[in-house]
């Protein structure tokens, strides 16, 4: 039988971390060439906006991936990487503050109110704010249990995430459809891990 791999490699979290850079790098690159097409805000938005999402789905598949591979390892990414989602939802959110409304706190408050999708994208991001805040150790330990409680945010969080991207494309929804099915998937994969795991059985029985 092949032996199970439960720790991660020395490099392994640095990799990550340079890996997790490269897109908001290559975005960079393109701002400075010039390369970002017609409409420069649009491109950006889409593109930070599609980061986020991934993230936020990197951070969800870690539990899964590591009950199924027996990986621990994996365990010790899924704060980097629930970091990275809230550092690209910071930029997708700085990109429509600065370069589509200009700091205009009216016009917001207005789109907030009026533009379901926005509204829902600024709920997501306003519930991780939290989560970024505590991902401390020294939260962690102070919050104890409750930590993991305010943490489950990250399923609604997800959710919000993906309805943001669906009533924003509105015609070609083929990508946003493709995040709902990798969504549910994960999501019900952890409703079936509960359902079927040996504590949830014996407390029922």
């Amino acid at each position: 039988m092949p032996v199970r791999q439960t720790r991660l490699p020395p490099y392994g979290k640095p990799l990550v971390f340079c890996a997790s850079l490269l897109p908001a790098i290559w975005l960079c690159w393109l701002a400075w060439q010039d390369q970002l097409g017609t409409n420069p805000v649009e491109t950006l938005s889409h593109r930070t906006g599609d980061w986020s999402l991934r993230f936020l789905l990197l951070v969800l598949a870690i539990t899964p991936l590591r009950r199924l591979s027996g990986w621990n390892g994996l365990q010790k990414l899924r704060r980097m990487l629930g970091l990275f989602a809230f550092f690209y939802v910071c930029l997708h959110f700085g990109v429509y503050l600065v370069f589509d409304q200009f700091f205009d706190l009216s016009a917001i408050l207005q789109d907030i109110a009026k533009r379901p999708y926005i509204t829902i994208g600024f709920l997501g991001f306003l519930l991780l704010i939290p989560l970024a805040i505590t991902s401390t150790n020294g939260m962690i330990k102070r919050l104890g249990r409750n930590w993991q409680r305010l943490h489950r945010l990250v399923y609604l969080i997800g959710v919000l995430g993906v309805l943001h991207y669906w009533w924003l494309v509105k015609a070609d929804i083929r990508e946003p459809a493709l995040y709902a099915v990798l969504l549910a998937a994960l999501l019900g994969y952890r409703w079936w891990w509960h359902a079927h795991s040996p504590a949830t059985i014996r407390s029922t029985r």
